[in-house]
């Protein structure tokens, strides 16, 4: 299954990447699931997407939960909590 991953703001700036193509491993089939696996690359994708910081979801541009599907050819987005003033 191969998905598209964004990042934006703050995580985008932690993990250096705008996006990329994953071929997810089996398994991997939740934004949970594809996030741990992620953060399982450890250094700065650990400490960006560790299950304790606060991170949104998008798929397919609809936000979700943590334990939402994803399916082949789905586009994730992670990105912090939005602040206001």
């Amino acid at each position: 299954m191969k998905v598209k991953v964004l990042f934006f703001a703050s995580l985008r700036e932690q993990l250096g990447t705008a996006s990329e193509e994953i071929d997810l491993p089996a398994g991997v089939g939740t934004v949970a699931a594809l996030r741990g696996h992620l953060a399982r690359r450890g250094g700065p994708w650990e400490g960006a997407l560790a299950e304790k910081k606060n991170v949104r979801a998008a798929v397919n541009q609809d936000m979700v939960k943590p334990g939402a599907p994803i399916r082949d050819g789905d586009e994730i987005a992670f990105f912090p909590p939005v602040t206001g003033g």
